[in-house]
């Protein structure tokens, strides 16, 4: 069973940049993919982004392509995910997802079984 805790939100400025990461314990990452979500005040929450840490492919929701990278890192056990060009819509509480093995709806938040505990990220001037 994995344990997943994010960090790295913040208040940022429109325009600007964050990076947030999960960590994972109790299992390695090879075996997972895992997805960030993120959910607004009123709204459902929403996929934007995955990466299957063994062979390191990646999916972005197109809302967010070009502006936001995810990638993980074997070592540290970590996934991260880069923003870039952030805007006020983009203000939501962020949390990363797992499941292992092989997924086939990876924008499915029903299809993760381990979640985090989510990160506020809010862009405002």
């Amino acid at each position: 069973q994995v344990q997943l805790v994010e960090s790295g939100g913040d208040l940022v400025q429109p325009g600007g940049s964050l990076r947030i990461s999960c960590e994972a314990s109790g299992s390695t990452l090879d075996s997972y993919v895992i997805s960030w979500f993120r959910q607004a005040p009123g709204k459902e929450r929403e996929w934007i982004s995955c990466i299957s840490v063994g062979n390191g492919k990646t999916y972005h929701e197109d809302s967010v392509m070009g502006r936001f990278t995810i990638s993980g890192d074997n070592a540290k056990n970590t996934v991260t995910l880069q923003m870039n060009s952030l805007q006020p819509e983009d203000t939501a509480v962020y949390y990363c997802a797992a499941s292992q093995g092989f997924v086939v709806n990876f924008n499915d938040y029903a299809t993760y079984n381990y979640w985090g505990q989510g990160t506020q990220v809010t862009v405002s001037s």
